[in-house]
């Protein structure tokens, strides 16, 4: 047995000790990115044959990289959906990570697998699916839409061959045009084709559309996607019409709950998701407002046997993992190799319970609503629509594209916050993502106060 250098001792206490530093700064900069020209010249060529050395390696990062990648835990990181992980899930993350898990399969993973099982089996209860549902964390929500409709179209597939039924030209997944691009990308993958439809005037998708959708396109249809919490404006769709429907006419439905399933979890809301239970799959990603780190989305199966045939992978060295009843993570999903990305979610859970995590969810959904109301008081701003979740989308009045990009980076330079401007029927507008429990009423007045 060989002993472990002193410079390895070294190396492994320098970088606990950056990481806990990080971990634990409280004044968390938000800090901005710079040119590729800039980062080259700060920045110079550190892969050399020799090496620079842990520490000479460490101090680049902190001192030079670190600070052009912005801070997605930072109250003020209100852009896109950001990330703000607990303490405990980010501490926790350091332990998968040096632990060299593999978690794709009950033989090597056992006790990682278990963890994660049993947060996937709590996520499923909550939302009414039935006992045996169960599923896997992957990497985020694009393979997680991309695994679930793989499965789905194998499932039509079998349908269709055991009832000596002819296979489709083209095969097609009906989804909202709100619906995430991930689902334009998984058609992409997979050569079939969406059929895109718009939504009502609240936004939803609704029932009566996507009965429409699919009389007019017949069995080649093999899946609708419902959102729950759509990126741009935090709708739910009407997820109770679309599943009467559905049920009707034996279409799988998968709902991207990718950001917005977690608020499901606040009991006020749940009427907001009727019909969730009858999903066939469904996604949420924990790295988003369940307040685990970057990256994992939870891919959870109404009958995850269905998901077995369609992503069981086949070779001579899988014999002994495919020869076995165990559960194995990999076969539920377009992948082999996969980190335990799930026990980050179990260790916060675990330590601070679930209803930590409800009044933690709750607090995005109060203050959006919040700052709602400010924004409806102030004379030269006003709302697109009223906020359902934790998205806030608002214009200022007389403003042009341009004036909101310069607003943007002005606002990033002063380090108060970041938040990018998106558009909504070809209107330039403003969004709020607000997730971190740290984000205050009065820091969001503080930005506010800056488009007057």
């Amino acid at each position: 047995m060989h002993a472990i250098s002193p410079e390895s001792h070294a190396i492994v206490d320098d970088v606990l000790e950056y990481t806990r530093r990080r971990a634990l700064w409280e004044d968390i900069p938000l800090d901005t990115p710079v040119p590729p020209e800039e980062l080259a010249r700060l920045a110079p060529m550190s892969i050399t044959p020799g090496g620079i050395g842990a520490q000479n390696a460490l101090a680049l990062f902190s001192e030079v990289l670190a600070p052009t990648c912005l801070s997605t835990d930072h109250p003020g990181y209100l852009s896109f959906i950001p990330s703000a992980p607990t303490k405990a899930a980010t501490a926790f993350d350091l332990v998968v990570s040096a632990s060299s898990i593999y978690g794709g399969s009950w033989l090597e993973g056992a006790g990682a697998v278990h963890a994660e099982n049993e947060v996937l089996a709590w996520l499923a209860s909550e939302l009414g699916l039935p006992g045996g549902a169960g599923g896997v964390f992957v990497q985020g929500g694009t393979i997680g839409n991309l695994s679930a409709l793989v499965a789905a179209r194998d499932a039509a597939r079998r349908s269709r061959t055991e009832r000596g039924l002819p296979q489709p030209t083209r095969w097609k997944v009906v989804s909202s045009v709100e619906s995430h691009s991930s689902i334009a990308s998984a058609a992409n993958v997979m050569d079939i084709d969406v059929v895109d439809i718009r939504p009502g005037d609240d936004g939803r998708l609704h029932g009566d559309a996507v009965a429409e959708a699919l009389a007019a396109h017949g069995d080649a249809v093999f899946a609708v996607v419902a959102t729950a919490g759509t990126t741009n404006f935090g709708i739910i769709d009407d997820l109770a019409g679309i599943a009467d429907v559905t049920r009707r006419h034996g279409t799988w439905l998968h709902v991207d709950g990718a950001y917005g399933l977690a608020g499901a979890l606040v009991p006020a809301m749940r009427e907001a998701y009727a019909g969730i239970e009858h999903a066939d799959s469904l996604i949420v990603d924990p790295h988003k407002w369940l307040f685990a780190p970057f990256d994992a989305c939870a891919l959870i199966y109404r009958d995850p046997q269905v998901a077995l045939r369609a992503h069981t992978q086949q070779a001579d060295y899988l014999d002994t993992l495919a020869d076995t009843p165990l559960p194995n993570p990999s076969d539920l999903a377009v992948q082999l190799t996969r980190r335990a990305r799930g026990l980050p979610l179990w260790f916060s859970l675990a330590t601070y319970g679930t209803d930590e995590y409800r009044t933690a969810i709750a607090h995005g959904i109060t203050l959006a609503a919040r700052i709602a109301d400010e924004i409806e008081r102030r004379p030269a701003l006003s709302l697109v629509r009223r906020p359902q979740l934790s998205v806030v989308v608002l214009r200022r009045e007389g403003w042009e594209a341009a004036d909101y990009d310069a607003w943007s980076a002005r606002l990033l330079a002063s380090q108060l916050a970041f938040v990018v401007p998106s558009s909504h029927q070809g209107e330039p507008v403003l969004r709020l993502a607000i997730i971190n429990p740290l984000t205050t009423f009065e820091l969001l007045c503080e930005v506010l106060d800056t488009l007057a």
